[in-house]
């Protein structure tokens, strides 16, 4: 089953659209910012696979061995008393660890349908062939567009239970402040009994967390500089990324992780015809990628009116999927 809320052509000059207004907007805010969430076209989600390949970068093995090794545990924990539901990812990029679920739930013979939500229109193309051919009895309905414009359109789709994934720590893509508003609009879309998925990093070995995201082969830093070449080919920008460097900081007692381009000269870049201007050493805020303690997660939780189900964290205890409901 597929889904597309407007011919394909329409939907792109939407999405072409909203990338020029937020890229403008955040290079002309002082300091300057471009959003994550345009890291991932074709080439961004190519170099992000090499990123989850990279032995420094933990996350993906942490909550790997969670889906892996403790399936059961987890389809337990979010299954609402064996009915049918349906299975939303937010984010849901190759999906390689929510397979392992999936997999799970077909074996069990669970009624559900997997409506994976990204962002990336190749991605969602690439994930429904791979579990077309790897899980064929699997129902499946991709949703491509923003979170919340698309737990909406699943809500009127069906008004089977919801059950959500957010992964990889994806919700430490956010401030806190913005994690909290995120939360308690996730909860706001959903209905009585709905369930939640979320995986947080914790808090650990700072020289541990900064490796993950300053490995020494420069994969990380070539992540973020391609989203320069992404606004030079599809805003006519004129960007040169080798005018920029990748700066990596964590601070571990507020837990913030961030990632920023520094300018080496002075410059000014053309975008859909508009002129900025960048002096040498100055930023652009690319990327939080927000650690968490215990208490912080309980915080979250009470302040967006969830209660707790239960979670399970990986080996090392390096990492947490939690689990909440709507009351």
């Amino acid at each position: 089953m597929n889904l597309q809320l407007k011919p394909h052509a329409e939907v792109e000059n939407d999405h072409i659209d909203s990338f020029r207004l937020d890229v403008l907007k955040g290079l002309k805010k002082n300091p300057k910012r471009l959003s994550s969430k345009y890291f991932y076209d074709k080439t961004g989600d190519r170099i992000f696979q090499e990123i989850m390949a990279m032995p420094e970068y933990y996350l993906t093995q942490c909550e790997l061995d969670i889906f892996k090794n403790k399936t059961a545990d987890l389809a337990r924990l979010i299954m609402p008393e064996n009915e049918p539901f349906d299975l939303i990812e937010l984010g849901a990029g190759d999906a390689m660890k929510s397979t392992f679920l999936l997999k799970h739930l077909i074996e069990k013979g669970i009624d559900c349908t997997y409506m994976p939500i990204d962002i990336s229109g190749n991605i969602l193309s690439v994930l429904k062939e791979k579990l077309n051919r790897e899980l064929p009895a699997l129902q499946i309905l991709d949703l491509e567009g923003e979170y919340f414009e698309m737990l909406q359109k699943a809500a009127s789709l069906s008004t089977r239970r919801k059950v959500i994934l957010f992964l990889g720590s994806n919700i430490g893509n956010m401030s806190l402040e913005e994690a909290e508003s995120f939360c308690f609009s996730l909860h706001q879309n959903l209905s009585s009994g709905d369930r939640v998925l979320i995986g947080f990093d914790l808090k650990k070995n700072p020289n541990v967390i900064l490796d993950a995201y300053n490995d020494k082969k420069g994969i990380t830093a070539a992540f973020n500089l391609n989203l320069l070449s992404r606004i030079n080919r599809e805003l006519n920008a004129n960007f040169i990324p080798e005018q920029f460097q990748h700066y990596q900081t964590y601070d571990p007692i507020s837990g913030a992780c961030k990632s920023y381009l520094v300018s080496l000269k002075d410059q000014y870049v053309i975008i859909s015809n508009e002129k900025i201007s960048f002096q040498e050493d100055e930023l652009i805020d690319m990327e939080i990628s927000q650690k968490f303690s215990s208490e912080k997660i309980k915080e979250l939780r009470e302040k967006s009116n969830f209660i707790t189900v239960g979670e399970i964290k990986d080996s090392k205890k390096w990492f947490v999927d939690t689990v909440w409901q709507v009351k």
